[in-house]
């Protein structure tokens, strides 16, 4: 019943986060709204499965709080902020002046010369409203400090808090649903080979999606960002995948290392007690 309710209480936070732009923000089509709904019941159905099964199937880290937690929260925040913030150019309120003035300092702050957010802003075409620059700009901002701070928050955690074994074992194989240990090869090589891959993704993609955007210009349009609903997903994204790779691959370091002094450990057990034994 506990396992229940925590994977209905996701699936619910889920519906929340993806409906939030469409409930807020005016012109919302109704086929947008299909789109929406569509897309949050089959993100729920996959979360309540995920996290209802006894073993989990794709979702890394399940029993491993809060490393999915600090994820979701990001991205939970990011939407909102940017979905408000977008809001109050159509229904301004104190709250929405608030987060527009706090967006402003922000994006003012990371937008410089070669910085992420200054390479996202330059795809935009030439033809490009001010209006719309400045959007990109504040969204651009916002989601990538929120991305920074998931990032600062995990480390702290693992840094100071014992992660992921702080309330007992770690459970390699539910934790790791999609690795595979049949795969040939050392498992902690393995671990570190995978880490080093995410973190070098992670660090580049802020840099190459602005690259690739450009590159295929004549095919992905970038002044389709005046949507406010495209402009808050896309830019979420952007900032949200990066930061996941690097927490990603963070993790699996750790779990190496884990993993590395585990057998170190045995290893002197052993030879102890065959010194003892003998």
């Amino acid at each position: 019943m506990t396992r229940l309710t925590g994977a209905i209480l996701r699936a619910l936070l889920v519906v929340a986060v993806i409906a939030t732009p469409s409930l807020f923000l005016p012109g919302t089509t109704s086929d947008t709204a299909q789109i929406v709904v569509l897309l949050a019941f089959v993100a729920a159905g996959f979360t309540l499965v995920e996290y209802f099964g006894k073993s989990p199937s794709l979702v890394e880290f399940r029993d491993a709080p809060p490393f999915n937690r600090i994820r979701f929260g990001a991205l939970a925040l990011t939407v909102m902020t940017l979905t408000f913030i977008l809001r109050g150019q159509y229904d301004p309120s104190q709250v929405t002046q608030i987060a527009s003035a706090a967006g402003v300092a922000i994006s003012n702050t990371i937008d410089f010369p070669y910085s992420p957010v200054r390479l996202l802003v330059l795809v935009l075409p030439d033809e490009a409203s001010p209006s719309l620059i400045e959007n990109v700009r504040i969204a651009a901002g916002i989601s990538y400090l929120v991305s920074i701070v998931s990032l600062a928050a995990f480390i702290i955690v693992l840094r100071y808090a014992g992660w992921p074994a702080r309330n007992g074992s770690f459970n390699f194989w539910v934790n790791l649903p999609t690795f595979d240990p049949t795969a040939g090869g050392d498992v902690v090589e393995r671990l570190e080979r995978d880490a080093q891959v995410n973190l070098i993704l992670g660090f580049l993609l802020p840099f190459m999606i602005p690259a690739v955007i450009q590159l295929a210009s004549d095919i992905i349009d970038p002044i389709s960002l005046s949507s406010p609903h495209t402009l808050i997903w896309t830019v979420t994204a952007w900032a949200f995948l990066p930061a996941s790779l690097l927490m990603r691959g963070i993790a699996l370091s750790h779990v190496a290392d884990m993993i590395s002094k585990q057998r170190h450990r045995a290893t002197e057990a052993e030879a102890e007690a065959n010194a003892a034994h003998a």
